[in-house]
């Protein structure tokens, strides 16, 4: 079968008369030719827009975004006492001294001007104090010697002067001994009653702590039987009230063991008393016995040198010059002379003290030992008032302005919270980085400028003993305080 023809080739076919006379269908034609090229050129314009929508897509999906601002600078800081860390040693000598006394340990809370250490030349400083005051009491007794004079019966007032002394030593010497005795009696006696109270708190404390073990296992079995009542209540093989009788039992029990405990502790406060008590009263007898003896010794030796400076003058009474008086006189201004130096130098090389109130932050030298210049005995730091060392790269610290708020926190884990703080100061030097990052790729040359941060007082106080700890820095760049 032949193809029908289009409606075009029909068109085309037939004779001009014919349009003529069929023009409805020519106009109809031409409709249907404008609508297809409309259509076409609506199409074309279409896809052109999806194709150039496209581009600028992908244009501005290939162009950078715009950086958010900054809203802070970070560094890593170390935490220090407020005024830096003291370096304290006596002064360097010749001889050289070790420490002999260490009278503070690391923590320890000191006061301005109190004695940390003693060093070993303590003992030789003030045996050198003693005798240029000796020195004096001599010089003195001299320089009044030499102006009495001789007088009428000088010589026998002398001789009764030295015959009194004698007296007096004698007497003293009794009356001291008899001290002495009766001091050792009563260190012997109060050592074996102390002990004994001890020995019977101890026996007390020994039976209290039986007893409490004797407890704590009648209530672990009644805690094994209440738990076995529990599982028979729950299967229902005995009742409730089965279950109560039992629990009361633990509760009991649980109490008992408590009372014992609270008793044991009491017993034991007792014992470490009634230890201080014997330690005291043993310290206090000793203090006075060693005392009485060191006043036995002193009041003979002085006595016995003021028999034999009485014997000298009896030999020497009959004359007095100006120039004896004068060389008196000079004796006793270089006899005080000598105490005062005496005194300074026990003051300044035998005590190590305190310079400000602080903590020390670290012990270098113990009983024994001799302190190095470098680290000295100990470390003294103002820790009731921490700060924050951060080192802000040079590139940041522009940003960075008195009173920013500051936010703080361990980059070891040290402490937990976060610390707060506000810029109180701002380096005017650049230097090299102090505190070592532990990112192996962080840069260790980098050019830092210290800035330091005040703590709160709260978070000053907990972080008081952690002094040099590093910590993660983060300075906002608003100027709002906390």
């Amino acid at each position: 079968m032949g193809q029908k023809p289009g409606i075009n080739d029909q068109l085309f076919s037939k004779s001009v008369p014919h349009w003529a006379k069929n023009s409805k269908a020519f106009y109809v034609a031409i409709a249907l030719a404008v609508g297809g090229i409309l259509a076409t050129g609506a199409i074309a314009v279409y896809s052109l827009n999806r194709v150039q929508a496209r581009s600028e897509s992908e244009s501005s999906s290939s162009s950078p975004i715009a950086s958010p601002a900054i809203e802070a600078v970070t560094a890593l800081g170390r935490l220090e006492p407020t005024g830096e860390v003291r370096t304290l040693s006596a002064p360097m000598s010749l001889e050289g001294t070790n420490v002999k006394e260490l009278l503070v340990a690391e923590g320890d809370q000191v006061r301005a001007n109190q004695v940390i250490a003693i060093m070993d030349n303590r003992d030789r400083l003030q045996a050198a104090v003693d005798l240029a005051k000796k020195q004096v009491e001599i010089a003195q007794a001299n320089l009044e010697r030499v102006k009495a004079g001789a007088k009428a019966g000088a010589i026998q007032a002398q001789q009764e002067t030295i015959n009194r002394l004698g007296k007096e030593l004698e007497g003293e010497q009794k009356a001291q001994q008899t001290r002495i005795n009766r001091l050792e009696t009563q260190l012997t006696e109060t050592t074996k009653a102390q002990e004994a109270t001890i020995k019977a708190q101890q026996a007390t404390i020994n039976a209290q702590q039986a007893t409490i073990r004797r407890l704590d296992a009648e209530k672990r079995n009644t805690e094994q039987d209440f738990a076995r009542y529990e599982q028979l209540v729950s299967d229902g093989v005995i009742s409730t009230s089965e279950l109560e009788n039992r629990r009361l039992r633990v509760e009991t029990a649980i109490e008992r063991l408590s009372e014992a405990q609270e008793n044991l502790s009491q017993q034991q406060a007792n014992l470490t008393q009634a230890e201080a008590n014997k330690a005291q009263t043993l310290a206090t007898i000793i203090e006075q016995l060693e005392e009485a003896r060191v006043n036995r010794d002193k009041t003979i030796a002085v006595l016995e040198a003021q028999i034999k400076e009485e014997e000298a003058r009896l030999e020497e009474i009959k004359e007095i010059r100006p120039v004896d008086i004068k060389q008196a006189e000079a004796e006793v201004e270089s006899a005080l002379a000598a105490v005062d130096q005496a005194q300074a130098d026990l003051k300044s090389l035998a005590y190590v003290r305190a310079p400000v109130d602080g903590q020390i932050l670290k012990v270098h030298a113990s009983p024994g030992e001799a302190p190095t210049e470098a680290d000295g005995i100990v470390e003294l730091g103002q820790t009731d008032d921490m700060m924050v060392i951060a080192e802000v790269y040079e590139s940041d610290i522009s940003k960075v302005r008195l009173g920013q708020r500051v936010a703080m926190t361990s980059e070891s884990q040290v402490f937990e919270e976060e610390l707060r703080g506000n810029v109180s100061q701002i380096g005017r030097q650049i230097g090299k980085k102090d505190i070592l990052n532990t990112d192996p790729a962080a840069a260790v040359d980098a050019r830092v400028v210290e800035v330091k941060i005040r703590l709160t007082p709260e978070d000053s106080k907990r972080v008081s003993g952690l002094t040099n700890s590093k910590v993660i820095v983060k300075i906002f760049l608003e100027s709002k305080a906390n």
